[in-house]
């Protein structure tokens, strides 16, 4: 009989792995640097022994600060990105670095996929991954995955789960009072539902199917900035198989895996790494924390991953203040302002930052 999830878990140490990884996270920035340049290092060595290449997969400020980090401590290999995606600034620095720049996934009939195309054919990017696929399976339910539905709904899992009966697999209940109405006739709920798509596959068709197949053609595995204490659906899997991983389908490096966001943002110091313009600069507040004045987070400018979560100025006034005619575009458009009503993200009104005092004619004007 196949093993399930807790079975597997427990398996491979999963609850020891995780607790080891905590420790090292823990640890001061000195020793984190020194264990990624060991772990980085391995790796190299280790695809060098497997006749296979090495790259970056660069994009935001946290894979730009990986590659010239590697450089830093002698290992020199290429930089791919799906720069286009990125904003105006990150591509000027990508340019700047010799970054490769490469093309979205090519569609059945030969076009490739846009941002529009993939809101159009799947859905908004909205919450996060992780949510968006369990929305995404809702809306398009099949005998397949009745029961993958059912433990999004309820939490309770089949075999396959280990017959939890309050997994993680459960759908928020903030999120299920808006996109659980799907299973109102299933589970004999009254749950809202929205009139819009919701999907995880914009990544996949834009980012990381054009670097998949990249690295297929060059014999090549991926050096990522992936960072555990991000969270999301990665943050369990970093942990559980460490900085290396040599899977059978997967093959990758995360140096910075046990970094937290100012470790980042010192060694990127300690490197004197190009800052984007979108970031801002890297400063620090009285307290001694580091943080970037300007956006803190970046990705294409239609991405809604998070967006819940972000204070005002968020990414889509951010994008606003830097191009009004794109920001028209998503908003009303494509839709996403009524996507941002729905999840109760305020969007419409433009954000005055505080202290800002506002002339009365400005007021009448408006």
């Amino acid at each position: 009989m196949k093993e399930n999830v807790l079975e597997r878990m427990e398996r491979v140490g999963a609850k020891r792995k995780m607790a080891d990884f905590n420790v090292k996270m823990n640890m001061d920035f000195d020793f984190k640097v020194k264990y990624a340049e060991i772990r980085a290092w391995e790796f190299y060595n280790e695809c060098a022994a497997r006749g296979l290449n090495c790259h970056v997969s660069v994009g935001g400020l946290d894979s730009i600060t990986l590659f010239l980090f590697l450089q830093n401590i002698g290992i020199y290999v290429p930089g791919i990105s799906v720069s286009y995606l990125e904003d105006s600034s990150i591509q000027a620095v990508h340019k700047n670095l010799g970054i490769e720049r490469l093309q979205s996934t090519k569609k059945k009939d030969g076009t490739r996929w846009t941002k529009v195309d993939i809101i159009k054919e799947f859905g908004f990017p909205v919450i996060s991954k992780e949510t968006a696929s369990k929305i995404e399976l809702l809306q398009n339910p099949s005998e397949k995955n009745k029961t993958v539905r059912h433990a999004i709904m309820t939490g309770e899992t089949g075999e396959y789960g280990g017959f939890q009966k309050n997994s993680r697999m459960k759908l928020s209940q903030k999120w299920l009072e808006k996109f659980g109405g799907y299973e109102n006739d299933t589970e004999g709920v009254a749950y809202g539902m929205p009139d819009f798509k919701v999907s995880s596959k914009c990544c996949y068709y834009l980012k990381e199917k054009p670097c998949e197949d990249w690295a297929k053609e060059h014999n090549s595995v991926p050096y990522l900035g992936l960072m555990a204490s991000e969270g999301g659906r990665r943050a369990k899997s970093l942990k559980i198989n460490g900085c290396n991983y040599f899977g059978k389908s997967t093959i990758r490096s995360a140096p910075f895996a046990i970094f937290n966001r100012q470790d980042l943002l010192q060694i990127a110091l300690d490197l004197d790494v190009p800052v984007p313009e979108i970031y801002g600069k890297i400063e620090r507040k009285p307290d001694g924390t580091l943080y970037t004045t300007k956006a803190q987070r970046t990705g294409c400018s239609m991405c809604g991953f998070g967006i819940h979560m972000e204070k005002r100025p968020h990414r889509f006034d951010l994008l606003r203040e830097r191009n009004e005619k794109e920001w028209n575009f998503w908003m009303y458009d494509m839709g996403w302002g009524h996507v941002l009503d729905y999840i109760g993200v305020a969007w419409k009104d433009e954000y005055i930052p505080e202290g800002v005092q506002i002339k009365i004619g400005d007021v009448l004007d408006g």
